[in-house]
């Protein structure tokens, strides 16, 4: 029985040197604090209340699991402490504007950005009065062949 003990306490020695290890080097990665200030295209005005989403991204480029929405203050102002160093994924969502997607490498403690929302473009209609030069194409050939 004494081998078997003496096994089991290597073993145990190394996971236990092996989880301290990993904890350590968890707790020394770098973190950044970021700065988002959210505003109107047209008129350099804040968005209040607009959705700052946080998704970490992997190393193939995919979205990965969890996140993070942050909400804007009346001053368009959102931010966190603590993200961690690499890429990152940042949506923003607020009613009556387009939705922003960028990914940015997070690589240095703090980073302010400045995202400009724009307003939804207008749709083409057919039932609408565009100008003479944006008109439809006729079905019919401009130039007929002669017979």
């Amino acid at each position: 029985m004494r081998p078997r003990f003496r096994r089991t306490c290597v073993v145990s020695l190394i996971v236990i040197t092996l989880s301290c290890t990993l904890l350590a080097k968890k707790k020394n990665d770098p973190l950044a604090s970021l700065n988002f200030v959210v505003l109107r295209d047209e008129n350099g005005k804040p968005i209040r209340n607009a959705a700052v989403v946080l998704h970490p991204v992997e190393e193939n480029g995919k979205q990965g699991r969890g996140g993070l929405e942050l909400k804007t203050d009346p001053e368009g102002k959102a931010s966190y402490d603590g993200v961690p160093y690499g890429k990152l994924r940042v949506q923003v969502l607020a009613p009556g504007f387009q939705t922003y997607g960028e990914d940015y490498d997070i690589g240095q403690p703090a980073i302010e950005i400045t995202i400009k929302l724009k307003r939804p473009a207008s749709q083409y209609s057919i039932y609408s009065e565009h100008p003479a030069n944006d008109q439809k194409p006729s079905s019919e050939p401009k130039d007929k062949p002669q017979n």
